[in-house]
């Protein structure tokens, strides 16, 4: 089953203009949901794609909002392992028009030491933050319960049928955290993708 032609995507046979609309927008949304894991499924003929991503963590994050808060994220935020971390994502980012491109921003963000990088430009840095209500430590729990509600959202959907293949498309940022608690999982093999991406 492929997508429908752009000519096709009009309104007509139970889609209304406001549907339409609606799913013209989501289209060029930048969503990996969309832009990578429904066009693939697509292609493939595969019948859905699986929800997997879960904000119901996101309480924390009305905190995002709040002077103190941002401010004290945004300065563990500025760190070595930060810089070094804009650099190398403005490097693999560089030439996103092209197939080539896109390959070489998955291989570097996907590269072994890149579990490393995050952590440090990130997540670590916001949990060593000295705020005294440790704004820090609040951010790396949401982000950390977040992954973990994600985990069990993937072994709940490959539950339904032991021995199946899925992949997972997910941010950068998700994969350590992702990748180490499905490690952990009866059943469940993670399979490194670098050898894919050549």
């Amino acid at each position: 089953m492929a997508a429908p032609a752009p000519a096709e995507r009009r309104a007509g046979d139970g889609l209304d203009a406001a549907l339409v609309e609606r799913l013209t927008k989501l289209a060029t949304r930048h969503d990996e949901s969309l832009m990578i894991a429904a066009r693939l499924a697509a292609r493939l003929g595969l019948e859905r794609v699986y929800a997997m991503d879960d904000h119901s963590a996101d309480r924390m994050m009305a905190k995002a909002d709040e002077v103190p808060y941002g401010a004290a994220i945004q300065k563990a935020w500025d760190n070595p392992a930060g810089a070094k971390r804009r650099v190398r994502d403005e490097a693999a980012q560089r030439h996103l028009a092209t197939g080539p491109g896109i390959l070489t921003m998955y291989r570097a963000f996907n590269a072994p030491d890149m579990a490393a990088i995050v952590y440090a430009s990130d997540f670590g840095a916001a949990s060593e933050e000295p705020s005294p209500q440790r704004f820090g430590r609040q951010y790396a729990a949401y982000w950390e319960t977040r992954n973990l509600r994600m985990a069990a959202n993937i072994r709940d959907m490959l539950g339904e049928r032991p021995g199946q293949r899925a992949l997972v498309v997910v941010g950068a940022s998700h994969k350590p955290y992702l990748d180490a608690y499905l490690h952990q999982m009866h059943d469940v093999r993670v399979v490194n993708v670098m050898p894919l991406l050549r």
